[in-house]
């Protein structure tokens, strides 16, 4: 990891607390809307109809196992987002400290992730979220090993219907809305997305269409020029795919990628980014737009929970704005006039159903369409069927 870059990010983190290493935490789970959409993503989820008590857990019984893919004290992206829907559940739930288990796992690794896993339930974990794409089957099998530990599964798409859940969110809604800002506020009209995965991964790639689609709808001369990394966290290659973008002269970064390099280079060059997971206008007060955000504790709650009511239905998770799940953070002084009304605007549609993002008939950047005049892209397209990128987007090599 590139300290020079790294360490002015890192000086205004905050250490999370039980992770080795660390001091006593600073951070207060408050600080990330920990309440927010608690009660709406009950309802939502279903689990507050279920009855049948007879697998409830005591609360003090409870532990709770979490595999990341970095540690979350190194930087304020995916893994610190995530850490931050494990404090708030916490604190909703009022657990104790040594009721969480962390685990710091590469998630190519299929060997280590099967032995922090093993190594949850043996310390007596009895449910056991593992937050990233390459967790997903070994976390399956580990299911299907451990029938009476409760196992979810943070994006992919495996389930089996009774232990093991996934769960994700409308994110391209938010998505949407940052490409609204970034519309707004390019003046070259290149904007940068560094992206972990290519277009066979749909998380990755319909959070690019949406924020695309954004874009087109208040600035149709605007190219998105996308650079892959091919890895859900690879600091080196972030850095060098977001170089690669503003020396091409994008004056608007974004990203799906766990550092916070294009956020940091975007400060750096003098350009603008908007931000991604969590809110990183701390980091780069001067180049942050806005950032798209995830309040992972509205579901973290209810998942736990419904362990300790013996709601557990095994039902997959899909959140979004109105759950309270998904939206973007509050826009900087600095953006150009007219942003924020164009945001307010698109936020009611969202909300009030006029709007679904992958509205009608689409065009893609390959000369085809997609999609169906009159009707939107039904949840299993836009969670796993999304291949393709929209008319505006340039994939960089």
């Amino acid at each position: 990891m590139k300290k020079r870059i790294l360490g002015f990010a890192l000086a205004g983190l905050l250490c999370v607390g039980g992770l080795s290493g660390c001091g006593e935490s600073t951070l207060e789970p408050d600080d990330y809307a920990t309440n927010a959409g608690y009660e709406t993503t009950v309802a939502a989820s279903g689990d507050s109809a279920a009855s049948d008590t007879s697998d409830a857990i005591a609360k003090e019984d409870v532990k709770v196992g979490v595999l990341y893919i970095s540690d979350p004290a190194e930087g304020g992206g995916y893994s610190y987002t995530h850490d931050l829907g494990i404090l708030g559940m916490q604190s909703n739930l009022g657990l104790s400290d040594d009721q969480i288990e962390r685990k710091i796992v590469d998630d190519s690794d299929a060997d280590a992730t099967r032995e922090a896993i093993t190594e949850c339930i043996d310390d007596g974990c009895n449910i056991i979220f593992t937050t990233s794409w390459g967790y997903m089957e070994v976390t399956a099998e580990m299911a299907e090993e451990y029938p009476d530990v409760y196992f979810s599964h943070g994006t992919g798409y495996m389930s089996n219907g009774t232990n093991f859940n996934n769960y994700f969110g409308r994110i391209y809604q938010a998505r949407y809305l940052s490409g609204i800002v970034a519309g707004m506020n390019t003046t070259s009209n290149k904007i940068g997305y560094v992206a972990a995965q290519d277009s066979s991964n749909s998380e990755v790639t319909g959070g690019i269409d949406a924020f695309a689609i954004g874009v087109a709808s208040v600035n149709p001369d605007a190219k998105i020029y996308v650079a892959v990394t091919n890895s859900w966290y690879d600091p080196e290659k972030e850095e060098v795919a977001s170089r690669k973008l503003l020396d091409m002269g994008c004056d608007v970064m974004t990203q799906h990628c766990d550092t916070a390099y294009p956020m940091l280079l975007a400060q750096e060059y003098g350009v603008y980014g908007i931000g991604y997971n969590s809110d990183m206008s701390k980091e780069v007060p001067q180049a942050c737009l806005c950032s798209v955000i995830w309040n992972w504790s509205a579901y973290y709650t209810v998942a736990v929970d419904s362990v300790i009511q013996g709601t557990w239905t095994g039902d997959n998770y899909y959140g979004g704005m109105s759950e309270g799940l998904v939206d973007i953070t509050e826009l900087a002084s600095f953006c150009a006039d007219g942003t924020q009304d164009k945001v307010s605007e698109a936020t009611a549609n969202l909300l009030n159903g006029s709007c679904n993002v992958f509205d009608g008939v689409l065009q893609t950047n390959a000369g085809t369409t997609v999609g169906t005049a009159g009707q939107t892209l039904d949840d299993a397209t836009i969670k796993g069927n999304i291949d393709w990128y929209y008319e505006n987007v340039v994939v960089v090599e």
